[in-house]
């Protein structure tokens, strides 16, 4: 499943093979000559063109504050994994290793454990402006307690729904569901007046990858009693298994399915669910929800692949909520990207002034509110009454912040992910049971990271 920020998936380096024709473009490929130097690397294609613009600008604005410094800015053009790819290769060699680097926080974890990243901690605590970025955003980019990168951008999953469709259900809206039998009641409803129409869906399944987890099952897991802790263990450091919040979501996926409030297992599987979904379904009032990302909506705007006049007066959001409603209420889960300081650094302090110049208000400001849909990490650029995204959703999908998760960002993590798909996937074919497909996991995750780094929970 492709889409702007499900580009979060997890790779291994040495799995791909990075053509010799993947272009650097910028101000050059070759080693900066100043020892007042810094090199920037940064993923820029249509998919990212945010990047670029605002790399650029930091660079012309460092030039009037850093006026004896060199900075020389390598964009690197092709898919997320060619990028990632092309990152691992120049840590390889302190020549050709970046200063700063532009990260996706899910790499954060596992580019810190391979030594790529620098500890940016002491830096941080002396600059004023990391007070005004949101707590939960912070974590994405810190590793065992240390920091990592500074936060550029996050996203929020949420309910999307078209409350046309609903009210024709007689499910009164606004809908804000208060716990998973919410969700499955409202399903009931909408399944009873119109068989036509899919009720509810949640991504299962290897087909859809990461979105599988991140934009379906994890809402699910870190919102039953082990919260944050659903997947991995802080306090111990270790892998959870053999959870009832683990089989529960599990069931839930199966009774969304067995009961066909779901698409159909064949739909649900297809590599086109998504782009069915924004281009037919929803227009055409044959769906009612779907939980996505805060992005959503960007699909359907003017000018967009599926381009839906009046879009923005059918589809409204909700929160995800907790198993049974208990606190804080609702989940949700983010990811995002950020800029980090390279370890093989020469000039860490150039290094970090450029990537505290990218991440300032003032460019905060401008690139969130003239250019991206993201979500901005920075408190004081949310509030600042001169921000004013058009996007009726922004507040919405914005204060979902709070209540939002991060996978946990460590190198065994896209090897446990691929096991929660496969078992999702079992549990909607029937290929397994519930308890089946959790034992599977709990056995392949042990494997995976060793069974001194697993607890039962």
């Amino acid at each position: 499943m492709k889409t702007r920020h499900t580009r979060s998936k997890i790779f291994t380096a040495t799995a791909l093979v990075v053509s010799a024709a993947l272009a650097l473009t910028g101000c050059g490929s070759g080693s900066v000559g100043s020892k007042n130097s810094i090199k920037v690397m940064y993923w820029s294609n249509s998919s990212a063109p945010d990047s670029d613009r605002l790399f650029k600008k930091v660079k012309a604005q460092m030039a009037k504050t850093h006026p004896d410094a060199e900075i020389e800015l390598q964009a690197v053009a092709g898919s997320e994994e060619d990028y990632n790819t092309k990152v691992a290769l120049a840590f390889r060699s302190p020549s050709t290793a970046p200063d700063v680097v532009y990260e996706d926080t899910m790499q954060v974890g596992a580019d810190v454990e391979a030594g790529y990243l620098l500890d940016i901690s002491k830096y941080v605590d002396k600059w004023d402006d990391w007070g005004h970025f949101i707590e939960s955003t912070k974590k994405a980019v810190t590793y065992d307690g240390k920091v990592y990168g500074v936060p550029l951008s996050t996203d929020t999953r949420a309910i999307w729904y078209n409350k046309e469709v609903l009210e024709a259900a007689g499910v009164p809206t606004p809908w804000q569901p208060k716990s998973w039998n919410d969700i499955l009641d409202m399903a009931a409803k909408v399944k009873a007046h119109d068989s036509g129409v899919i009720p509810f869906n949640m991504y299962a399944g290897t087909t859809v990858g990461e979105g599988a987890a991140i934009s379906s099952f994890d809402l699910l897991l870190f919102g039953t009693e082990l919260g944050d802790d659903a997947q991995y263990d802080a306090k111990s450091g270790k892998w959870v298994i053999g959870s009832s919040g683990f089989r529960d979501s599990l069931e839930f996926m199966k009774t969304l399915y067995d009961k066909g409030y779901g698409p159909s297992v064949s739909e649900a599987l297809d590599t086109n669910l998504q782009k069915k979904m924004q281009s037919e379904w929803f227009p055409g009032g044959k769906m009612a929800a779907t939980v996505e990302g805060s992005w959503y909506p960007s699909s359907w705007a003017k000018g967009s692949s599926f381009e839906w006049n009046g879009h923005d007066s059918k589809m409204e959001v909700a929160a995800f909520p907790t198993q049974n409603g208990q606190e804080p209420g609702f989940v949700s889960m983010s990811g995002g990207w950020a800029v980090a300081v390279g370890s093989k650094s020469k000039n860490p302090k150039l290094a970090f002034d450029f990537v505290a110049q990218a991440t300032n208000k003032e460019n905060s400001m401008e690139n969130y509110t003239n250019y991206t849909l993201d979500i901005n990490p920075r408190a004081d650029v949310e509030n600042d009454p001169n921000n004013q995204p058009d996007n009726k959703y922004v507040k919405s999908t914005t204060d979902l912040v709070q209540y939002t998760h991060f996978r946990p960002a460590y190198s065994a993590y896209s090897k446990v992910s691929a096991e929660l798909q496969k078992a999702t996937e079992a549990v909607i074919t029937g290929s397994q049971s519930v308890d089946e497909a959790a034992k599977a996991y709990d056995e392949a995750v042990t494997k995976i990271v060793g069974k001194d780094h697993v607890i039962k929970r």
